[in-house]
């Protein structure tokens, strides 16, 4: 009798477990619904070591231009490509006429990368320069999509970890 009510204790607990899942909110533009998909090709949350190539794929609803940047572990934040016009449907970066691969590299721990779309071709470049927390990085990327319609961008976010 003591197991089978310690057995049903476990399972109504268990049962009171939730998912939490991480959402874009917060991120200017992400409800434009521009962006279907953006992920590195293991899947968001993935794990990667120093030195293995990854690739990030960008699924979109409309033809545009997305500018990928890269906010690592220790904080310093950079542009992996800028403005490079897709086509509606999956592309996946790097494309082969960037001649460039992206390959892991220290420091360890959780890799951030925010895909950024416009239908029109930006009128400036996103340029990132030094460590940032969590709340400039957000900032520069507000900025940088402000002067479009918000109809007209699309902000969204994928991780992994770097071990």
């Amino acid at each position: 009798m003591r197991p089978a009510l310690l057995l049903g204790a476990l399972a109504l607990g268990l049962s009171a477990c939730t998912v939490s899942v991480r959402s874009n909110l917060g991120l200017v533009g992400s409800s434009s619904n521009l962006i279907a998909d953006v992920r590195p090709d293991r899947g968001a949350g993935a794990t990667y070591y120093i030195g293995e190539p990854v690739r990030i794929s960008v699924t979109t609803r409309a033809p545009g231009y997305v500018t990928l940047v890269a906010l690592q572990p220790n904080g310093y934040a950079s542009t992996l490509i800028r403005n490079a016009y897709v086509p509606a449907g999956t592309t996946v970066f790097p494309r082969a006429q960037d001649a460039v691969t992206y390959n892991v590299a220290p420091p360890t721990g959780l890799q951030r990368v925010r895909a950024i779309f416009t239908r029109v071709r930006p009128t400036t470049d996103l340029v990132l320069s030094g460590v940032y927390d969590v709340n400039g990085w957000n900032t520069v990327t507000t900025q940088y999509v402000q002067p479009y319609a918000q109809a007209d961008r699309d902000v969204q976010e994928t991780y992994f970890y770097i071990r």
